[in-house]
């Protein structure tokens, strides 16, 4: 963690969320004057409504905003119309900078959640404030409802997927140190994840374990609810596409501590 030298006017979208909720307490902490930016505070990112009041005197934007569908094409529109608006208002109300949290290896697939952040890089990339991006791997808060996704009648179909999974509090950490650099290198990306890779099937037995739940494990070849034959990217999965690369920032606890402490 950097300590702030500087103060600033920082505007957190999604601040209520899984990573927002996390940051705003860190940035509040290190000094900030933090704008939380939700639905509950009536700023709504993808129709615009309330955000050239929010951002006014906003130095810095972190936009850790989401929408409600994992579906490709929904997800796409939501990161579309947020990027878009971001743009603008950011702009009109003065501020220097824009850092996303987005997820290591979406430039490595074809479709799904992947494509959607992709898409809303690109489309952040093209407006006139320079963006910093931090990809992180999948969270550890998300692994439980990852995996109810895949049970039916008491087995779990878990697909083949290699990843070093990390808590949501330490992705906020790494964008609040994104948003303290003194320069922002427009496009510039780096990547937070956790100590150690694991399969996901692995992290299945540690979850289903704790919980003491009768659940049969079944690793499979394809994405969640999607078949290898029908999956162009079951291939990518399963061969550690969503792993770190080299230089990546490294941060516990693993998956295995952090259940204990939860």
């Amino acid at each position: 963690m950097q300590s702030a030298e500087r103060k600033q006017r920082i505007a957190v979208t999604g601040a209520t969320g899984r990573v927002g909720s996390h940051l705003v307490e860190i940035l509040e902490q290190r000094g900030h004057d933090v704008v939380p930016i939700s639905r509950s505070s009536s700023v709504d990112v993808v129709s615009g409504e309330g955000l050239d009041a929010a951002l006014a005197g906003v130095e810095t934007i972190i936009d850790t905003a989401t929408g409600p569908s994992p579906d490709q094409q929904e997800a796409t529109a939501f990161f579309l119309a947020s990027a878009r608006n971001l743009q603008r208002a950011g702009a009109a109300a003065g501020a220097k900078r824009i850092v996303l949290p987005s997820i290591i290896g979406i430039d490595r697939f074809h479709g799904g959640y992947n494509a959607a952040k992709l898409a809303q890089e690109r489309a952040l990339r093209e407006g006139p404030l320079p963006v910093r991006i931090v990809r992180a791997a999948q969270f550890h808060e998300f692994v439980d409802q990852l995996l109810g996704w895949t049970i039916e009648d008491g087995v779990a179909h878990v697909p083949e997927l290699r990843t070093q999974p990390v808590a949501a509090r330490v992705v906020a950490e790494a964008l609040a140190d994104a948003a303290e650099e003194p320069e922002i290198e427009d496009g510039r990306i780096t990547e937070v994840a956790g100590p150690k890779a694991e399969r996901l099937a692995e992290l299945a037995a540690l979850l289903f374990a704790r919980r003491g739940d009768a659940v049969e494990i079944r690793e499979e070849r394809g994405s969640i609810l999607v078949p290898a034959a029908d999956d162009p990217d079951a291939e990518a999965y399963a061969n550690g596409a969503v792993l770190p690369h080299a230089g990546a920032k490294l941060a516990g606890p693993t998956f295995e501590e952090w259940l204990a402490a939860a």
